[in-house]
């Protein structure tokens, strides 16, 4: 594959030009410096007015709308705060105080959830899926929660529970918490008869008119926005006004405040007593600098991380904030040994972990239910005859294991077919489900919401005996956490993906991590992707950016100076260049570039599309009828749909047939034009022809899995729009993905051990 300006004769699929060679990288550019951060209520109490850098630079969720333009780029852009992928990994660094993080301003819709029949489809899995995290919390719950003399609990797990008891008795947790290293896990127990079902707790009320009020006079005496008082009243409950006016800084609990303004709502109301070490203070920024490192995709950070971040928001003492929101039980604490065990007498090298108790439970959850799936399956089958062609080897590892994971590109999406074809032949019950809507498959969303698949069984549980999870890259820890709850006793589970596409939107690295740990068989796939675009795409996995023979123009540069020229020519190539040469239609084009923002972002792209493809005076709060565009219901799911038209209920849009309605009042958020969209919007989905964009100022937001999931998205033709010079061959050969923080692997690991160990 060529990066030089002078292929501008290969601009046209329709017109042949040379391919000139791809020339090696040059010095790698240096990262742009992050934006400074702006604090609306006065500068920080413990420091200059610049923010620190938000701790932990792992994948970030894809918001839908996108951060403010204008912003300078990162190397990886950070979660809300620049102007590329919105859902990219950031790469701030945790020492470089004065960079902006930026998650907690990114504009993701609110999560809601009600049983109503009118609710909307994204509402209606947000609703499953707090009903699956409650029920997965009661069994953790009865696992954990107090027993009998020579009961399972021991080592850690029972010191974690005596530190949960005295802390809500108001005593001090045993030091033995903090200061000594775990024991080994405790070995899984046979299976035990599950519980009758619960009935499921009701939703938290909504707020009342006199809470908001209530909540709306504080702010007002503290000199924060009465728009607040809503969004407040909701993150913090019924007593909101009460906790605001004890402890201020609870204002960060609310979306998109930062500390910066949380410190200065606090100077009003408290006046000289709120100092940069109040005890209050540390406690709510460190569940906001977990929040925020969640957004950007890690489930825990390391102690020492949490306290540098501490130390830069001006906090006196940070390891004794640390130990105390510890003690107090605002944050859990976790001691995960490093290397392979030592000698008896030695002392075993740990890392100390620190999360909130939302991503612990789901990470311990999700290790206990694939560690379940693997050792509770004692149904081998002699599947020997059906394994034949391409998933045989897939066919023979899932007829003797209860979880197996499979890996490989997009061709080798036929063998979990071939699989599910012979195991309908076995007559099991059997489930597709992929990230987005695909032939003969249901969604994640959709089966965990009840909306479709199999459904469940009196107990709960998916009334299936394999489950196929494509697009396994894209699970979070909740969402597989409740996906691996809701497979039952003896089932099998097959995880399958390309570990090369980009991350998961929400917090954990689950397909990776399980991957890592080795607690069960894996198949790598031998199937290539076929043609000039497959083996582009194979390079680049492997980090060589390669000039591929085309003699089909299916992939084709097209050199560009500048941003402006960059939308012209994709807007060309959409309109007119690829339906000419080969007879793709503009609908079944589709533009993928790096950020929101900027002059060759989606916006700016997508503006210059719909004046070209379907211009109109967007009578529909910006939309009109034929608009294509992108539904957002939440951070991590965008679904492709078109404008159909809009009445008093909402913006009415048809999604493969799907008709959702998006509420007046939800239409900003979750609704954007998808002409041109970004990397991990289109994770997923693949379309005919897809131009990707790559104008200049973009250059320090690519990474090979950025790359590789871009050009991977297209089935026949590929064009790159090209103006970042050498910036592509030096992303695809250097730029890594930034590691996340997870406990997954070592915990998978532990329980894999512990049932070794465990006598016959």
């Amino acid at each position: 594959m060529s990066t030089d300006r002078r292929a501008a004769s290969a601009e046209d699929p329709a017109t042949p030009g040379p391919r000139p060679e791809a020339t090696a990288p040059t010095e790698p550019p240096q990262p742009a410096d992050g934006a400074a951060a702006s604090g609306t209520a006065g500068s920080e109490v413990g420091g200059p007015g610049a923010e620190p850098t938000v701790p932990g630079t792992g994948g970030v969720g894809e918001s839908p709308e996108g951060p403010t333009p204008g912003e300078p780029h990162t190397a990886r852009p950070p979660a809300a705060g620049s102007e590329p992928d919105a859902d990219q990994p950031g790469r701030d660094d945790p020492a470089q105080p004065g960079a902006d993080g930026g998650a907690a301003e990114a504009d993701s819709p609110t999560e809601k959830g009600e049983a109503a029949p009118a609710l909307s489809e994204a509402e209606a899995e947000l609703a499953a899926q707090k009903i699956e995290r409650e029920r997965i919390a009661r069994r953790k719950a009865e696992r954990q929660g107090p027993v009998d003399a020579g009961a399972k609990l021991s080592g850690k797990a029972a010191d974690l529970l005596a530190a949960v008891r005295a802390v809500e008795s108001g005593e001090k947790p045993s030091p033995v918490y903090f200061d000594e290293a775990p024991t080994a896990p405790r070995k899984p127990a046979a299976p035990a008869a599950q519980p009758a079902p619960r009935p499921t707790p009701p939703p938290a009320p909504a707020p009342t008119a006199a809470g908001i009020e209530g909540v709306r006079a504080v702010l007002a005496r503290g000199g924060a926005p009465e728009a607040l008082a809503g969004p407040a009243a909701t993150a913090l409950g019924e007593d909101a006004a009460e906790q605001l006016a004890h402890d201020p800084w609870r204002l960060l609990a609310v979306p998109g405040v930062r500390p910066t303004q949380a410190d200065g709502f606090a100077r009003a109301l408290l006046g000289p007593e709120a100092g940069p070490g109040d005890e209050r203070r540390a406690a709510s920024l460190l569940g906001w600098l977990l929040e925020q490192a969640a957004v950007k995709g890690h489930t825990a950070l390391e102690a020492p991380t949490l306290e540098s971040a501490l130390a830069r928001y001006g906090v006196p003492d940070p390891a004794a904030s640390l130990e105390q929101a510890i003690g107090e039980g605002a944050v859990l604490v976790f001691h995960e040994p490093l290397g392979p065990p030592v000698a008896e007498g030695e002392e075993q090298p740990v890392r100390v972990l620190v999360g909130l108790e939302g991503y612990a439970l789901a990470e311990e959850s999700l290790a206990d239910g694939l560690a379940r799936l693997a050792n509770t399956f004692d149904d081998p089958a002699d599947w020997e005859k059906a394994a034949t062609g391409p998933g045989a080897d897939l066919i023979r590892a899932v007829s003797g294991h209860g979880l197996v994971t499979h890996t490989g590109g997009e061709a080798a999406r036929a063998e979990p077919q071939a699989l599910l074809a012979a195991a309908r032949e076995l007559g099991l019950r059997v489930c597709l489900a992929a990230h987005t809507p695909e032939q003969g498959a249901v969604t994640v969303a959709g089966l965990l919401a009840g909306t479709e698949g199999p459904g469940r069984d009196a107990d709960g549980q998916f009334a299936l005996d394999l489950l196929v999870v494509l697009d396994a890259p894209q699970l979070d820890v909740e969402t597989a956490a409740a996906l691996v709850e809701s497979v039952p006793d003896g089932a099998r589970l097959v995880l399958s993906g390309d570990p090369g596409v980009l991350g998961s939107a929400g917090p954990g690295r689950v397909f990776g991590d399980v991957l890592a740990a080795r607690a069960c068989p894996q198949l790598v796939s031998r199937t290539p992707d076929p043609g000039p675009i497959g083996e582009l795409v194979s390079g680049v996995g492997i980090g060589e950016l390669n000039q591929v023979d085309a003699p089909g123009k299916e992939v084709v540069i097209v050199p560009v100076r500048d941003a402006g020229e960059a939308v012209h020519r994709a807007v060309q190539l959409v309109a007119d260049s690829v339906p000419r040469a080969f007879g793709i239609p503009a609908d079944a084009v589709q533009v993928i570039t790096p950020g929101h923002g900027g002059s060759a972002g989606t916006r700016a792209l997508n503006a210059a599309l719909k004046e070209r493809l379907n211009p109109g005076p967007g009578r529909f709060g910006g939309f009109d009828p034929g608009d294509r565009v992108v539904h957002v219901p939440s951070p991590g799911r965008a679904a492709a749909a078109r404008v159909v038209s809009a009445d008093a209920q909402g913006l009415h849009l048809d999604a493969a047939g799907a008709q959702i309605v998006v509420p007046k009042e939800q239409v900003e958020s979750q609704v954007r034009h998808g002409w041109a969209v970004t990397a991990h919007q289109a994770v997923g989905a693949r379309w005919p022809a897809v131009v990707v964009v790559l104008p200049g100022d973009a250059a320090q937001a690519l990474s090979r899995d950025w790359v590789y999931t871009a050009f991977g998205r297209a089935e026949r033709h590929l064009s790159v729009v090209h103006g970042v010079d050498q910036a592509l061959p030096h992303a695809v050969a250097e730029v890594l993905p930034k590691p996340r923080t997870t406990r997954l692997t070592g915990l998978l690991r532990a329980l894999a051990a512990a049932a070794q160990d465990q006598p016959e």
